[in-house]
């Protein structure tokens, strides 16, 4: 038997030989002193006895027996040979009583070496082992700017805590990730249940995802693990049998291919709708009636927020009377979002919009469950396959408050006050300066934020007594103040100026449009893995800004002016040479920022005097949409 295992090894071993031969690679085995760090640039950390991860041992510490195997460590030395004797009589004593012998081997990367017991591991290969006991010394690099460096050190702390070699990530921040997604603080160690748990887990998934063809994704199983439980949930997964797994695994198999992608979305920048006559504008007789259900964080009287969306769909209604219907679910929460999307489920609606960022992974698994339910949220740079993104180019209404803001800053001083740090609000901030800066080069924005922990903003203003102050974008209407938009302080009372306004209700119509007339089909192009965002701005009539009357004539005259050729696409506020607080950005005067620059920016604008803050320096209040959209995630 042992003969005839050999032999079937040998099979194994000169084809993949070959194979590698073919495609222009080492046909052998990987030889860590060939590719080790130069001396003095590395460490040595004994690990002790580990379980070494069969499948991550790719090769040998020096270069002696590498030419004896392929390099999927099967033998390819003759079966008269020595070397074939002692594999087949390794191969007799795995199959009577089991190879117990640990190897000695050296991890350098978080893969595996082997100095003594290469056939050892070629016969436990050969016989489908998950594990080997091994002897290891760890090869410890010196940190560097390198990607994968960056994830080997972030791997390595989270060894600390959970020793866990049969993961790999492909993104910087994913081990950290794993670990609060398991419900672990950081460095919290990790108990031999709670191991053992992760353990079986990830086995049942990796096998039936790599069943699915998980393999040929240019993604590693980790990665698409951890997508897996974010978006579903740790212990719900562990809860599932082994065919619902494999049945949720394969529905949410567009999500793993998206990964791919490297979190790519595809930009809608306007509506792409056809042009009709005005007749066939309306939505059609034989359409099926739509019923559209809005989930809100909050209420509309106490968040300018919800209120802003209310009054889009309020707009629908009115919009669409005989061929809508709409309802509203409010004061939502990750906890409760998942049953009030499925209640809107349940009563026959067939769009759902859920309105804020961290809504987006109910709403994900939600699309996944309901194939035939449209699901959209509301948010930036959020890349998810099931459901489409939607939001605002906010930062073209916030570059001309800033130029209405420069025009009247006699001190040449001015605030903003910012919610949360999130993808979107940085560009808000730097649009508002640069349009301050272009009317005012004197003009410095003293930036506050009011999601901080400890701190009192009037106070801070008071100290800075700016003449102009961003604050929030519209009126709260249970507050019944008037600081909004932007406002000059006279004694107590605002004086405001100018306020930014969501046209949600055009936003909201045309994305009703782009479903009937079947743009929305058009725009899933099947050949395409990318999320899809529709990110409209003031060419679609969805943002505008709204000036008081005690604004001088000559300054109206410049914002409508400037609202033109921002509207016409023939100006991009982030156009141009643009520095930020550490230097320049961009140099060429001719060039705009793209707009996957504008969404991602994590720089301030020279003339910006502030910080975007950590997390930890945010109330608990942020925290959900600092985990979805935070640009210091």
């Amino acid at each position: 038997m042992g003969k005839e295992d050999y032999l079937k090894a040998y099979k194994a071993g000169k084809k993949d030989y070959q194979t590698r031969m073919l495609k222009g690679e080492k046909p052998t085995l990987l030889v860590l002193d060939d590719f080790m760090p130069e001396k003095g640039s590395y460490h040595e950390v004994p690990l002790g006895m580990v379980q070494v991860p069969i499948a991550q041992i790719l090769g040998t510490k020096t270069v002696g027996r590498s030419s004896s195997f392929a390099g999927n460590f099967m033998p390819i030395l003759r079966e008269d040979t020595e070397f074939a004797m002692k594999w087949m009589n390794l191969s007799e004593s795995q199959k009577d009583e089991g190879i117990r012998d640990p190897i000695k081997v050296y991890e350098y990367m978080n893969k595996f070496y082997v100095e003594e017991g290469n056939k050892r591991v070629s016969v436990m290969k050969y016989f489908g082992a998950v594990s080997i006991p091994g002897n290891v010394t760890r090869i410890v690099p010196k940190r560097s700017e390198e990607k994968e460096n960056k994830i080997y050190y972030e791997f390595m702390e989270f060894y600390q805590a959970a020793p866990i070699n049969y993961i790999w990530f492909s993104r910087e921040g994913s081990f950290a990730d794993l670990q609060e997604t398991v419900g672990k603080a950081p460095g919290e160690v990790w108990t031999e249940d709670e191991l053992l748990k992760f353990s079986a887990l990830y086995t049942r998934f990796s096998s039936e995802y790599e069943a699915k063809g998980g393999n040929r994704l240019k993604i590693t199983v980790g990665d698409a693990f951890l997508a897996f439980i974010s978006l579903h949930g740790y212990d719900a997964v562990d809860q599932k049998t082994t065919n619902e797994l494999r049945a949720l695994i394969a529905k949410s198999w567009e999500e793993f291919e998206l990964l791919q992608e490297e979190g790519d979305i595809e930009l809608k920048m306007k509506p792409s709708h056809e042009k009709k006559p005005l007749l066939s504008m309306l939505i059609p007789l034989s359409s099926p009636r739509v019923k559209a259900a809005f989930i809100y964080e909050k209420t509309p009287g106490t968040s300018a927020w919800t209120y802003a969306h209310e009054l889009g769909r309020l707009y629908l209604e009115q919009t669409f009377p005989d061929e809508l219907n709409t309802v509203c679910y409010e004061n939502g929460t990750e906890e409760n979002v998942d049953s009030l999307i499925q209640d809107a489920i349940d009563e026959g609606c067939n769009l759902i919009f859920t309105t804020t960022p961290p809504f987006v992974q109910a709403s994900v698994k939600a699309a996944i469950a309901n194939p035939d339910v449209r699901i959209l949220n509301c948010s930036l740079n959020t890349s998810h396959r099931y459901i489409r993104t939607y939001y605002s180019r906010m930062h073209e209404a916030k570059f001309l408050m800033g130029a209405i803001a420069g025009a009247m800053a006699e001190n040449n001083k001015l605030a903003y006050v910012a919610d949360y740090p999130i993808f979107g609000s940085i560009a808000n901030i730097n649009a508002f300066a640069l349009g301050a800066k272009m009317i005012n080069p004197r003009a410095k924005v003293y930036l506050e934020w009011s999601t901080k922990k400890e701190v009192d903003i009037e106070e801070k203003i008071r100290e800075i007594n700016p003449a102009c102050i961003s604050g929030r974008d519209m009126v709260i209407p249970e507050e019944g103040t008037r600081f909004f938009g932007i406002y000059h302080v006279d004694g107590d009372r605002p004086r405001n100026l100018a306020m930014p306004l969501y046209h949600w209700g055009k936003f909201y119509e045309q994305l009703l449009r782009t479903i009937v007339d079947g743009t929305w089909k058009y725009d899933d192009d099947s050949s395409s893995t990318k999320a899809i965002n529709y990110w409209w701005g003031m060419s679609a009539g969805v943002i505008d800004v709204a000036c008081s009357r005690q604004l001088p004539i000559g300054t109206r005259r410049l914002v409508e002016l400037l609202k033109g050729t921002i509207s016409s696409e023939k100006f991009n506020p982030f156009s141009g040479v643009l520095y930020s607080q550490t230097g320049l950005v961009q140099e060429d005067p001719e060039r705009s920022l793209l707009p996957e620059e504008i969404m991602t920016m994590d720089w301030l604008a020279e003339n910006v005097i502030g910080s975007i803050p950590e997390k930890e320096e945010l109330k608990s209040q942020a925290e959900p949409v600092i985990k979805q959209q935070g640009v210091k995630n």
